[in-house]
């Protein structure tokens, strides 16, 4: 099904537009769909539009499975240069999903437009049609559907900590630094980076969502991963941040580890300030030394 390369020379990308007729089209002709709605960034107000924007579509259907027993069907929107299938068992992850009630298509087109398609039978998409703000129908042949206020992101919206959760997460960025350190020490590099990266920089991430939201009332997103960052944080603070990625050099990586520390400990105390928390800066001050001192020592052998 994926014959050609992803955007051939001379190809044009769909528009927004024509990407949508063709949604539509298809879902008008098929009597099997019985309702469209959107969901994602596309259905934003408070996001730039622009043409990378996933097409985050539902197909509310009578039946999954006959879309499933010819796949083929799928041709119609366009040229499949990479497709991922998440409910598929055949890939692993599948897990114990009931196909016949919902099924997924991620895909990506030759022409560079992408389609997250998902299908669920009426009892499903009623259960999920609600659970997101950011949801607006585009089509319901038999009027089941309720009605939805204007799309919006409160769904999403950053949730204000507890001093327990603050905490928690204070003390999981200043303890697992020492695995790091340790790491760097004994030159087990990919130990180091998987450490930093998936546990001790989740924390420091944690802090700069908590930092934003806290200036716009928790009423707010930095969107997947903090893609909004750039936007939503000051010049300043945004470069200090990507300051804490390092590359693999082992010098590079302590620099980042120092950048992280020093934006954690601003962040920290700045948030504890705004929501009357406490910050616990003798956990803060004692790693520093400790992370401190393996440095010193890694870099005298």
């Amino acid at each position: 099904m994926a014959s050609g390369l992803l955007i051939e020379e001379g190809e044009k990308m769909r528009t927004e537009e024509e990407m949508f007729q063709m949604i539509l089209e298809i879902a008008k002709q098929d009597e099997r769909i019985r309702a469209v709605y959107l969901n994602g960034s596309r259905t934003n107000p408070n996001v730039k539009k622009d043409e990378y924007q996933d097409f985050d579509i539902v197909y509310v259907v009578n039946d999954v499975i006959p879309f499933l027993n010819n796949p083929e069907w799928l041709k119609k929107f366009g040229e499949i240069a990479v497709m991922q299938e998440p409910n598929s068992k055949a890939f692993g992850w599948g897990g114990d999903h009931n196909e016949q009630e919902s099924y997924t298509w991620l895909m990506l087109f030759s022409d560079g437009n992408r389609i997250d398609l998902h299908l669920d039978i009426k009892k499903v998409a009623l259960d999920r049609y609600l659970e997101d703000t950011l949801t607006i129908k585009l089509l319901d042949k038999d009027d089941f559907l309720p009605d939805l206020a204007k799309a919006n992101d409160q769904f999403h919206w950053i949730q204000k900590p507890s001093q327990i959760e603050f905490h928690g997460v204070c003390n999981e960025f200043w303890w697992c630094l020492n695995n790091v350190a340790k790491g760097l020490n004994r030159h087990q590099i990919p130990y180091v980076l998987k450490m930093y990266y998936e546990i001790v920089h989740p924390q420091l991430f944690q802090l700069v969502d908590w930092s934003v939201a806290q200036k716009n009332n928790f009423q707010i997103t930095t969107g997947l991963f903090g893609k909004y960052y750039e936007m939503l944080l000051t010049k300043e603070r945004y470069e200090a941040y990507l300051k804490t990625y390092p590359n693999p050099n082992p010098e590079a990586i302590w620099q980042a580890i120092f950048n992280a520390c020093y934006l954690f400990r601003e962040l920290g105390i700045e948030i504890a300030e705004s929501l009357g928390f406490s910050y616990n800066l003798v956990e803060d001050q004692n790693m520093q030394r400790y992370l401190t001192q393996m440095y010193k020592k890694e870099n005298d052998k």
